[in-house]
């Protein structure tokens, strides 16, 4: 059995080294939001971002909001795509969706919610618990 899983995980690296096997792609999103509307963004997300995220092929992996009181007005959340590529289809699919448009426009019927959106994108490290 473990000589049959490390020639198993030998292929995998080769053929991953070769362009045959992607790993996923993680995606950190730190929202910067208007005085006041963290509230708003977290029943936006809670309510349709979510879903239509999932609809987009988005993988919704956690939410947190900062407990230092200056990071007050900061959400920031990590998500996960097949690849690069496919995390740029992801975005535009979500983007262009007519019912994210009428989520969002009707949520900033008041003013903007989000002011600011840094994204880094990440790799999982070899020991990483997440794949």
């Amino acid at each position: 059995m473990g000589m049959i899983r490390t020639l198993l995980l030998g292929l995998f690296l080769m053929l991953g080294s070769l362009g045959f096997a992607q790993s996923r792609v993680y995606e950190l999103r730190t929202y910067t939001c208007a005085d006041g509307k963290l509230d708003a963004v977290i029943a936006r997300f809670r309510d349709h971002t979510i879903p239509i995220f999932k609809k987009h092929g988005i993988e919704s992996i956690g939410y947190w909001v900062p407990q230092d009181e200056r990071s007050k007005n900061t959400l920031i959340y990590l998500i996960a795509h097949p690849n690069r590529e496919a995390a740029d289809k992801n975005w535009a699919a979500f983007q262009n969706d007519p019912e994210w448009k009428k989520v969002a426009a009707e949520s900033e019927a008041n003013g903007k919610l989000v002011l600011k959106i840094d994204r880094v994108f990440l790799d999982p490290t070899p020991f990483s618990g997440l794949k």
